[in-house]
């Protein structure tokens, strides 16, 4: 299964007027980096910079001037995500602005069928938060002191490393990887499953005492005691 890890920035936060003017991504394979990325800085055109997203980003107006724009790197783009899952953290917002210059360009939108949102999946997986990027690489324990301000492919990097500690991708693969070839899963379904006896039963880990005592309990609880319906000395 591939899917592509990747980040946007842009020029702030109305995707019907502002713009995407980087766009970073990570290529996953079966959950494993593949060590392909994509990394793009987009010009776009008469739309500046909004002071807001200059402190969050860093990217200044003068920087894009000699960048392409959206136009001529989509080509470039849709040939890296090719057939693949796209995932991002808040997905709504970077899926907004590809779908609008998507749009603009008389393009048909990614489908939300194809996009996972990390976010999403964190809330589910922590519901007691939080869960910024910031957060979850503090809870997995991944380093992201290198990063002073949010950069489309730095994203995506710690994003990767994130995504795949929050499905178990890592733990996972230790015993599923076939000793054939390291491209080649085996399924957990497909894994032979032995079910035996054991050749002598394992001793009782509960004493004269504990059982005396469990049983002055069920005596103390009386005859609506749930486990009078389960205990075969009852």
């Amino acid at each position: 299964m591939r899917e592509i890890i990747f980040d946007t920035e842009t020029t702030g936060l109305d995707n019907r007027e502002d713009r995407v003017i980087e766009i970073g991504g990570v290529e996953l394979e079966n959950q494993f980096p593949t060590g392909r990325t994509l990394h793009i800085f987009i010009n776009p055109g008469n739309r500046k910079v909004h002071p807001d997203a200059l402190a969050i980003h860093g990217i200044t107006d003068e920087s894009l001037k000699d960048k392409p724009p959206f136009a001529d790197v989509v080509d470039q783009i849709l040939e890296f995500f090719g057939d693949a899952r796209w995932v991002a953290h808040n997905a709504t917002f970077d899926m907004g602005f590809i779908n609008a210059e998507f749009a603009r360009l008389g393009m048909p939108p990614i489908a939300i069928e194809r996009v996972t949102d990390t976010l999403a999946l964190a809330r589910r997986k922590h519901p007691m938060g939080p869960n910024s990027l910031d957060a979850l690489c503090r809870r997995y324990g991944i380093d992201n002191s290198h990063r002073a301000k949010h950069g489309a492919l730095l994203d995506s990097e710690l994003l990767a490393e994130v995504y795949i500690e929050m499905i178990g991708g890592r733990q996972a693969a230790l015993g599923l990887v076939s000793s054939r070839s390291t491209d080649q899963a085996i399924e957990l379904d497909d894994a032979p499953i032995l079910i035996g006896q054991r050749p002598r039963p394992l001793p009782n880990r509960l004493s004269e005492a504990d059982l005396a005592a469990h049983a002055a309990l069920i005596a103390k609880i009386g005859a609506k005691a749930i486990w009078a319906k389960y205990d075969p000395q009852d």
